[in-house]
């Protein structure tokens, strides 16, 4: 994942628990989510706006 090891996962994610504590890192995942699949369906669409005018011309 990413080019780390389990040890440098585990070490993340007990600093993230120690900073967030363990209520907020679902909030936190769920509000990554939702960013990186907006950020995916602009990219998506954007592309597909560029293949069309492609077309028309």
């Amino acid at each position: 994942m990413f080019g780390l090891g389990w040890t440098e996962v585990g070490v993340i994610a007990i600093v993230a628990i120690l900073i967030f504590g363990p209520k907020k890192i679902p909030e936190l995942g769920n509000a990554l989510g939702k960013t990186l699949r907006g950020f995916k369906e602009g990219l998506k669409t954007s592309n597909d706006d560029a293949s069309q005018e492609q077309e028309q011309q």
